[in-house]
């Protein structure tokens, strides 16, 4: 007859051999350096002019580069800043835009009227200030920022049902954009730790 292990060792023995065998598994678990979670930012840009496209951008590249997953969801006319033939002439609107000053640098202080904005050309103006004062700071402009995105893993997704909406097919959009719906971003967005609508 075989003899049982259990009754070779004495119960208070036992007790003693278990209790280390645990305390040593909880210290070797407790000394493994723990796994940290790499930060999230999504972002939904809404907008496609050209003051607009550039917030995304410019918090992407920082983002990245302090070591952070980027994803960035573009619809309605955010759409615009993926679509390649028109994410290169993207304007700035002057109409609605009051904090918008006039090209006058000796008076920042003044703004420009909502009637004035509205004259022709008008457009043509704020897009040209706007790109000066790009230029002027030494920013990136918005195609190589895109590219810096591009090239730091900064995941694009354009909305699939947006794209439906004003007749955007996936061959219109630059290259290494994701098409999904509001159901595969939301899933992205829900590991976010930061969450901004632009």
């Amino acid at each position: 007859m075989g003899v049982d292990e259990q009754t070779l060792l004495d119960p208070k023995l036992q007790e003693y051999i278990d209790r280390k065998i645990k305390d040593g598994v909880a210290e070797a678990l407790a000394s493994q350096p723990k796994e940290e979670k790499t930060p999230r930012l999504a972002m939904v840009a809404s907008k496609g002019t050209l003051d607009m496209a550039y917030p995304p951008f410019i918090l992407a590249t920082t983002a990245v580069s302090l070591g952070w997953e980027v994803g960035i969801f573009f619809t309605f006319y955010g759409l615009d800043i993926l679509h390649k033939d028109r994410y290169k002439s993207l304007k700035v609107g002057p109409i609605g835009n009051p904090a918008m000053p006039p090209p006058i640098p000796a008076l920042p202080f003044l703004k420009v009227p909502n009637l004035i904005s509205a004259l022709p050309g008008m457009t043509a103006v704020a897009t040209a200030m706007m790109k000066s004062w790009i230029a002027k700071a030494k920013i990136p402009t918005l195609p190589e920022m895109m590219e810096i995105s591009m090239e730091s893993d900064v995941r694009m997704f354009a909305c699939g049902t947006t794209m439906g909406m004003m007749g955007v097919v996936e061959e219109d959009l630059i290259e290494g954009c994701e098409v999904c719906g509001a159901t595969t971003f939301l899933d992205y967005a829900s590991s976010a730790n930061v969450s901004m609508f632009i």
